[in-house]
């Protein structure tokens, strides 16, 4: 692949996963979904790339959220990506961080370095729950309209293989 995800974990926890926690994970605990947040600047393509790679991909075992640190509006080409992999994110909006930072989540990953830089505190999140898995932004490409349509196609696809091997990816729960 040639978008490769810068992945980190922040907040002062290990990366280490192990593989008996990973295995057989189906959701939060208690039979319920893992709540994801992702985040980006603007909402606009990577957080709501994600949101909808994790819907199509995990339904009942990840219940997805999109915001952003400085939410524009859900980028077009973003949306006709999207739809070629046979994922619909048109009904999908940017919204802004700030509305889920009293809400539950089992994990907050950001998807670009600014987002990671302004993440607020989400007191329900573990150590090593806040994640940081940075991805290009597709919205900065430039040259012809093939040209940013596969800078687009590439982030999307990049996105979809981090979001496939979700919750095993996750790191493990640490004691808090």
């Amino acid at each position: 692949m040639g978008v490769p995800p810068n992945n980190e974990t922040f907040g002062g926890a290990s990366k280490e996963t192990a593989a008996a926690d990973r295995e057989g994970r189906e959701g939060g605990g208690r039979g319920r979904p893992l709540r994801i947040l992702f985040l980006c600047t603007g909402n606009s393509c990577r957080s709501q790339m994600a949101e909808g790679w994790a819907r199509a991909l995990h339904p009942g075992r990840i219940e997805a959220f999109s915001a952003g640190t400085n939410p524009t509006t859900v980028h077009p080409l973003a949306v006709r990506v999207m739809q070629e992999a046979g994922v619909d994110i048109s009904a999908q909006r940017s919204k802004s961080v700030s509305l889920y930072v009293n809400e539950p989540f089992d994990y907050v990953v950001t998807l670009c370095g600014d987002a990671r830089e302004n993440c607020p505190v989400f007191p329900g999140v573990a150590p090593g729950h806040r994640l940081h898995v940075g991805f290009p932004d597709p919205a900065r490409a430039c040259g012809s309209e093939q040209e940013v349509l596969a800078a687009f196609r590439e982030v999307r696809d990049a996105i979809r293989e981090f979001v496939a091997g979700l919750p095993g990816s996750l790191p493990r729960s640490e004691a808090v």
